[in-house]
């Protein structure tokens, strides 16, 4: 991405039909707290040797505060250059508390400089713990490159530092305790002084009774159940994009079943290695009547087929979409968590996608949009919002924000909210022998005009089930 234009090519999947999925849950969960007056750390960096083809930004973390510091709460921020129309994969080599408790997504500041178009966000999960004061996190030992494994220039980078070839305090090298900036100088700008970010609401802001919520807990007796389309929902039959030439997409693919006490829809998506046995799945509303305010759903991702070989090219996916009237117009919007179990989109293994689209052509291929993107395995239930005021975009994941997008990218026109699963291409297994690949959801909820945390959704998931109210739709028709 350069200046929040991706050229990343998603399968065409906007302009040839509205197709992706949505997922979350109810489990309770908390915002993260501001960082506290008492907490402090710095970085240390050094840059390890990769060759010519790889970013090799290693760190350290030291608490210089008071108190102990949940690293739960950390985020670093790495700032390069990209080269033009590369996308970039992240690695962790070592780390003495764990690689597998350390996150690796990129994005792009909010002023873009010379030296920094991009940045390498690093972050850590609970298991890495916390930092004592005067303690630090050893070794972090990461690496990058270009997906396409093309040499990189790394001259031009704004965090980039050949000298460092030991470990030492470096402020090109931000950091963030709890959304506030508590280390270094971000590019073209002088340090800040920590200033708490904007708080998150207190408590639930419920709409006013009778308007502004979809709840849907999808107990259906099956695909051809009349309470589907009395609700608003349509199973996508026929053919078309996206996806693979001449595949169809089939509603008997699309099940209902009782997990525990919820109610849990189920797409399978199937194929023998040809477009003509590939059967795909598609469930959105009807009506394009979703603007700003809270989008949820609790869905589970699958990293493996429930029979046959696995690799192929999937999406599993959860979006909000309204249609691109010509080529590059301004009024179209899209949000979409997408998750590509095998790759794809010339990503080699796991990642998913949060993007944020305000325009595309088709014909030749042009795209504005901005997209986050962590590189690990997501298999299982997480529970997915997204929230649309007037001045921002945020995807959350299990409570904890992902990924942050600039009003730039806000929705002017109302939209429709879709699940799908589908095949990219067949290029990631060409066996012929048949094979069939499963996404779940839980649930879905909408909340017009409303922000709520993560937790506030829990909540509110809750409460219609503890009612045991398994539908409302109250959102006013556009």
């Amino acid at each position: 991405m350069r200046n929040g234009t991706s050229w990343r090519k998603p399968g065409m999947r906007t302009a040839l039909v509205a197709a992706t999925v949505i997922g979350l849950g109810a489990t309770a969960l908390t915002a993260l707290p501001a960082a506290a007056a008492d907490e402090s750390i710095a970085v240390q960096y050094r840059h390890g040797s990769a060759g010519s083809d790889q970013a090799a930004p290693w760190f350290t973390v030291v608490n210089t505060g008071t108190t102990s510091v949940p690293l739960s709460q950390v985020k670093l921020r790495y700032y390069f250059k990209a080269d033009p129309g590369a996308s970039y994969t992240y690695a962790c080599d070592w780390a003495v508390r764990g690689c597998t408790h350390l996150t690796g997504t990129f994005g792009t500041p909010a002023s873009p400089t010379a030296e920094a178009d991009r940045f390498l966000e690093v972050g850590f999960t609970a298991g890495a713990g916390s930092l004592a004061p005067g303690a630090g996190t050893g070794d972090v030992q990461l690496r990058f490159h270009r997906s396409d494994w093309q040499s990189l220039d790394q001259s031009d980078d704004y965090s980039f530092g050949p000298a460092q070839t030991t470990y030492g305090n470096w402020t090109k090298v931000t950091a963030t305790i709890g959304g506030v900036q508590v280390w270094g100088t971000v590019p073209g700008g002088d340090t800040p002084t920590p200033t708490p970010s904007a708080p998150s609401p207190s408590g639930p802001t419920t709409p006013p009774a009778g308007q502004g919520v979809l709840f849907d807990d999808f107990s259906y007796t099956g695909h051809t159940d009349p309470a589907i389309a009395a609700h608003g929902w349509t199973i996508r039959s026929g053919g078309g994009g996206p996806g693979v030439g001449q595949a169809t997409w089939a509603p008997e693919n699309v099940t209902f079943a009782k997990e525990g006490a919820n109610s849990v829809m189920t797409l399978r998506t199937s194929t023998a290695g040809t477009g003509a046995s590939t059967r795909q799945t598609e469930v959105h509303t009807d009506a394009r009547k979703f603007k700003n305010g809270t989008y949820a759903a609790r869905v589970r991702f699958a990293d493996t087929p429930t029979s046959g070989p696995d690799g192929d090219h999937l999406v599993q996916s959860f979006f909000t979409i309204n249609d691109l009237t010509a080529p590059m117009a301004d009024d179209y919007a899209e949000y979409d968590f997408e998750y590509l179990p095998n790759g794809g989109w010339g990503e080699a293994a796991n990642v998913l996608y949060t993007t944020s689209w305000e325009t595309f052509r088709p014909d030749p291929w042009e795209a504005v949009n901005q997209h986050t993107e962590a590189r690990t395995s997501y298999a299982g239930w997480h529970d997915l919002v997204l929230t649309i005021d007037d001045t921002t975009l945020v995807y959350y994941l299990d409570g904890r924000e992902f990924a942050r997008h600039d009003a730039r990218y806000l929705p002017e026109r109302p939209m429709s909210i879709h699940f799908n699963q589908w095949l990219i291409d067949l290029a990631g297994q060409t066996s012929t022998v048949p094979r069939a690949y499963e996404e779940q959801v839980d649930y879905v909820l909408h909340v017009k005009d409303q922000v709520l945390t993560p937790a506030q959704v829990a909540a509110k998931v809750a409460a219609y089930r503890t009612t045991g109210t398994a539908f409302e739709d109250s959102v006013p028709a556009s």
